[in-house]
């Protein structure tokens, strides 16, 4: 596939996945609905694997592997489907944003780890400044979103210290066959979540809701991660890093044009100030290093 449709596909794919995982909960059933996403995906990719006459991995690296992506998988989707209900698509997809920022101060904690420099933290402490302006807008107006924000920041901290801790393991393993795994194991931690929510056993979904399941299913969970870490083999960490700018900007619109959103002037404010301080953290190195070479330049 080549390299600018694989970026194109991650762009839409993340762009769309908050407001497919609002509409595919409307029906008030968000644990079935990623409980049915999850099942869908993993036979889906089990129906790829057996075409291209692969397996999974089983050995204590790869399940070591695959037990590491869970809470990213299982934690960050069951909490991000919960906040679905009440929480902006759009405004999903900015805090949501901030995994990079939350990834860096994570690995701090861990030893080998660089050390960020004065714009890393300018950008972290402006992304903080950011989620303060959203939270204190919830808290003024007294609304019901506050634990769905709450829900979004243990979400993607989660989804973040998973992705970290996947690293860590380096078992080696493709894309595919990582997103199996740990869907895998995911499942049954969703079958056991829905159970004890009760919900009703027959899923309820609007006709939107069911689509918007099957294309999470087959886009969300399998294309996308699979395009993702196409480009990310190909492009530069900057240049990818470009997606999580991009995207929530996107989402935004798309909430706002397609599901009639109306996020409040502080809400935009502070998803601004958090698009403002990714920008500082993902694209600080680059400045630096132009400005040091134009510097050693002989004049």
């Amino acid at each position: 596939m080549p390299t600018s449709a694989a970026y194109l596909i991650v762009v839409l794919v993340w762009a769309t996945t908050p407001l497919a995982i609002k509409w595919s909960a409307e029906a008030g059933a968000p644990v079935g609905s990623v409980l049915l996403r999850m099942a869908i995906a993993l036979l889906a990719g089990l129906v790829v694997l057996v075409a291209m006459r692969r397996g999974l991995r089983r050995d204590r690296h790869a399940m070591a592997s695959y037990a590491a992506a869970v809470p990213g998988v299982f934690g960050a989707m069951a909490l991000s489907y919960h906040a679905s209900m009440t929480l902006p698509s759009g405004m999903m997809s900015v805090i949501f944003g901030l995994a990079p920022l939350i990834s860096g101060l994570i690995l701090q904690l861990l030893p080998g780890a660089v050390k960020l420099r004065r714009w890393h933290w300018f950008g972290c402490t402006l992304g903080l400044a950011g989620l303060g302006v959203v939270f204190a807008d919830s808290l003024v107006l007294g609304s019901d979103q506050l634990p769905a924000l709450l829900m979004m920041v243990i979400a993607v901290t989660l989804f973040s210290g998973s992705g970290i801790a996947v690293q860590r393991v380096a078992a080696g393993l493709g894309p595919l066959e990582q997103t199996l795994g740990a869907l895998a194991l995911s499942l049954p931690c969703f079958f056991i979540l829905w159970l004890a929510s009760g919900e009703p056993m027959a899923i309820p979904l609007s006709t939107r809701g069911l689509w918007s399941v099957i294309y999470l299913a087959l886009f969300g969970s399998l294309l996308g991660f699979l395009c993702y870490f196409l480009i990310l083999s190909r492009l530069s960490a900057a240049s990818v890093a470009l997606v999580t700018l991009i995207t929530p900007v996107l989402a935004l619109g798309l909430g706002m044009t397609l599901n009639q959103e109306q996020p409040s002037s502080s809400m935009l404010a502070g998803a601004v100030l958090i698009l403002v301080a990714l920008g500082a953290y993902l694209f600080g190195d680059r400045l630096a290093r132009l400005k040091a070479e134009r510097e050693a330049m002989p004049s």
